[in-house]
């Protein structure tokens, strides 16, 4: 099984924190849309012997799109590729999009799940954050999404400066009234070249603590997990039946294709990348060209990212495939790295399978970084 990303480059406003490629100006927004259903026509050799269980609309923001833009791409899928008879349609949304007449056009095209970028339910954190939206339309449009979609997942971002622990702890409390199954939760993280650092530089907004962070983090887990989330990844909770398909595939090294400016397309082998410039990626495919470069992963490359994406899930690393995939050079450098970790009771193997402990979870990423190979070829 594989999956299709659709890169939509377009939002309302800049966030502080985002450093992802996106545009302001929607002047370009029909010639992209017509641009992405030809890559996806121009692609689909790449994926003729696969079987497509996932279609996701990223960004940007994908809610920005008229209904029958989603539809179109949409179409285009099925009319190229082969696709699974119930595949997961996610669609990444604003709440300021999502009037209830938006919501019941997307549920009645093919959309059967909505990730809907909440980020807090406070107005202060909208403000700062520089979100489109405000706490009442968050409120609202989860009260009206609940109605027509039983598959939702929000976001929502801790370690904000100012943000205190019940502060945090009520922005949980607001999601879970809701019922909605899947919640994905974020560091606030300070990117280079995003408003946000620019005002940290000026002294107009405090550096994130991570100290602040790490306990909002333990409290996220402690939470949902009391209210029947499973922790499957770092940064995703779900209840049983409702992890997310498509960021599943992407950690269990699945082939997908990523279509538009910007977008990552990986096929087991190598990965691709298309040019972040919307102006350049439309002339490109206009000219029947694909705008993209490409890479083939080494062997120590493939290694490094199912050490990395394997101890952020609960899947965790298989020492057997390490050996069976990679040999015995790597797995006894895996061992010989994590040793510390086990005795510090970050780690722990179980059934062989490498995986974080409770405390070792916010740490999954550091900690990977440190059972890396630079290179064994």
């Amino acid at each position: 099984m594989s999956g299709i990303y659709i890169h939509i480059p377009f939002c309302k406003q800049a966030c502080h924190y985002c450093d992802f490629h996106f545009s302001t100006s929607l002047k370009k927004k029909d010639e992209m849309v017509l641009a992405l259903a030809k890559e996806i026509k121009m692609r689909k050799e790449e994926f003729k012997d696969n079987m497509v269980e996932t279609i996701y609309f990223g960004g940007g923001t994908p809610s920005i799109l008229d209904v029958a833009d989603v539809r179109l791409l949409i179409d285009t899928v099925y009319q190229h590729y082969k696709v699974a008879e119930n595949p997961e349609i996610t669609v990444e949304a604003n709440p300021d999009d999502l009037t209830e007449q938006r919501i019941i056009e997307l549920s009645e095209n093919k959309v059967n799940r909505l990730s809907i970028g909440i980020q807090s339910f406070f107005e202060d954190d909208l403000k700062m954050m520089n979100r489109a939206h405000n706490s009442a339309e968050a409120k609202k449009c989860l009260e009206v999404a609940t109605r027509y979609f039983n598959n939702i997942s929000i976001d929502l971002i801790y370690g904000i400066p100012g943000m205190s622990n019940q502060k945090w702890l009520q922005n949980i409390e607001t999601a879970l009234l809701f019922n909605v199954p899947h919640i994905s939760s974020y560091a606030l993280t300070v990117e280079p070249k995003t408003a946000l650092s620019t005002f940290i530089q000026k002294g107009i907004i405090p550096q994130p603590d991570d100290e602040v962070a790490q306990e909002h983090f333990h409290l996220l887990v402690d939470t949902l997990e009391d209210n029947g989330f499973i922790h499957y990844e770092l940064s995703n909770f779900g209840k049983e039946n409702y992890f997310s398909k498509n960021n599943s595939s992407y950690w269990l090294g699945k082939k997908y294709l990523g279509i538009g400016p910007s977008a990552h397309s990986y096929d087991g082998i190598s990965r691709s990348w298309n040019v972040s410039n919307n102006a350049h990626y439309l002339k490109f495919i206009a000219e029947d060209k694909l705008p993209s470069e490409t890479e083939t992963l080494t062997q120590t490359d493939r290694y490094n990212e199912y050490v990395m994406t394997g101890l952020r899930t609960i899947w965790g690393i298989s020492l057997d495939r390490i050996a069976a995939e990679f040999g015995e050079s790597y797995l006894n450098y895996l061992n010989q790295q994590a040793e510390k970790y086990i005795e510090d009771h970050l780690l722990f193997v179980d059934d062989n399978v490498l995986r974080t402990t409770k405390s070792g979870k916010f740490l999954a990423d550091g900690i990977a970084s440190d059972l890396f190979l630079l290179n064994l070829e």
